[in-house]
């Protein structure tokens, strides 16, 4: 068969250049060999998939080494392995490339069974010839690697396994908060969380909050869209050492002996624990995804990882929706994917709407979120952050905060009340007064 035109050079040529350049891409790779048209990228891929098997990285040196001196003219040569490497210029549409590739391997196997079944029907047993025909055409989707036959008994069988094993209090993340935690059972992976809350309520100081916590003995990656990393870390130390946030802004003025002592002790702390800090400006999800996906594989399956996102709204969406709201509503159904498929638990901060500031009771609800629809239906969890001396500053309530589970998918709602001390950015548990489950 000839090719018809159906395949891309471009797509080919880019699933390829992309894998040169995030190391380990490979590996969520469903391209193979006999899915390109082209002779030469399909030895490349062959090369490629032989260095991964090896435990090699992938680079231009070894794919030449790979393919030894000999053939490297059947690959194009050095020039064009190194034009590929450089010629993509980041992975964030990596899915789109490998999907365009699979389509038209998908078209040309199509068009090769059509012909056969016309030449056999012309001169063999047309019902034989249809069976057959259809059932080729119904097995060119197997040829995509998609080998998830739905078969229960392997699941089954994990379940049973788990059952005979302690998994302790919490079964998911925990926030480091008791009654929370009583109430979510820690945060679990393939969950997405909606943390919402008006402008300067805490959202990101109860954020970082968790992440410490989670960071002492699971793994926290934060992407913050709003701070940089530094005045994250800042905020984090005042946090964890206990000093107030206006000393941290000129330590050398304003520190005495206690707080240098509680600041290079935590600096100590912080540099042990396995926390990072994505503050790249104007980050898409498909940034998040890869810097997620490279967690999961360096620290492998059996970790657990805590996913904080500051803020949702201003993650940059696809510009091909017509407004915001659709380039959000996409954005968290990548968000929930994403959890689901990278086994992470993701928190994901939100602004609400100003409805909340016309209404007399200002205790925020599910529709209160910013493009609430797609939200709503994507959360696993959606928690409420609520003060009342933000709208009243005469109120005795000066130094707590009402945490509102207002959806919870595997578990009850409610109302949690933890101390809150603005002046260093820490939360903590009070004692069981206010709280109320549902």
């Amino acid at each position: 068969m000839q090719g018809y035109g159906l395949f891309s050079q471009e797509a080919e040529e880019a699933v390829v250049g992309a894998l040169f350049l995030e190391d380990g891409l490979v590996k969520d790779c469903k391209v193979k060999p006999e899915h390109f048209y082209l002779a030469r990228l399909k030895r490349l891929m062959q090369l490629i998939r032989q260095l991964d098997a090896k435990g090699k990285p992938v680079d231009v040196i070894s794919v030449m080494e790979e393919a030894g001196q000999q053939n490297l003219e059947s690959i194009g040569g050095i020039s064009y392995i190194t034009q590929l490497a450089g010629s993509v210029p980041s992975v964030a549409n990596f899915k789109f490339y490998q999907d365009v590739v699979l389509e038209y391997y998908q078209k040309r196997k199509a068009v090769e069974i059509a012909e056969r079944i016309q030449q056999n029907a012309q001169t063999g047993d047309i019902s034989g010839t249809l069976r057959d025909g259809i059932q080729d055409l119904m097995l060119i989707e197997d040829h995509i690697g998609d080998e998830d036959l739905g078969e229960v008994m392997p699941a089954l069988v994990e379940l049973y396994e788990e059952s005979e094993k302690d998994l302790g209090e919490w079964t998911g993340i925990p926030s480091g908060f008791a009654r929370l935690d009583k109430l979510t059972g820690g945060f679990q992976e393939s969950d997405l969380i909606i943390v919402g809350a008006r402008p300067s309520v805490g959202k990101t100081a109860f954020a970082l909050n968790m992440a410490l916590n989670a960071a002492g003995q699971d793994i926290a990656l934060i992407f913050s869209l709003e701070m940089s990393r530094k005045q994250l870390l800042k905020r984090m130390i005042s946090c964890k050492g206990e000093i107030n946030s206006i000393k941290m802004r000129n330590p050398k003025r304003y520190f005495n002996p206690a707080d240098w002592n509680h600041y290079t002790g935590v600096i100590g702390e912080l540099g042990k624990t396995a926390l990072h800090i994505f503050d790249q400006a104007g980050m898409d999800i498909q940034y998040i995804w890869s810097k997620v996906r490279k967690a999961r594989r360096k620290y492998g399956d059996d970790k657990r990882i805590l996913v904080v996102i500051d803020y949702l709204q201003l993650i940059v969406g696809d510009s091909r929706h017509q407004n915001r709201q659709g380039e959000i509503s996409e954005i968290s159904r990548k968000l929930k994917t994403m959890a689901r498929e990278l086994n992470v638990a993701v928190i994901a901060l939100s602004q609400l709407s100003r409805g909340v500031e016309s209404r007399q009771d200002k205790r925020p609800m599910l529709s209160d979120l910013r493009e609430s629809g797609q939200i709503e239906q994507d959360a696993d969890v959606i928690a409420f952050l609520y003060r009342d001396d933000y709208y009243d500053r005469d109120s005795d309530k000066q130094d707590t905060i009402d945490i509102i589970l207002a959806k919870q998918r595997n578990g009850p709602i409610g109302t949690v009340r933890l101390a809150f001390m603005k002046e260093i950015g820490r939360f903590g548990d009070l004692p069981v007064v206010g709280e109320k489950i549902v």
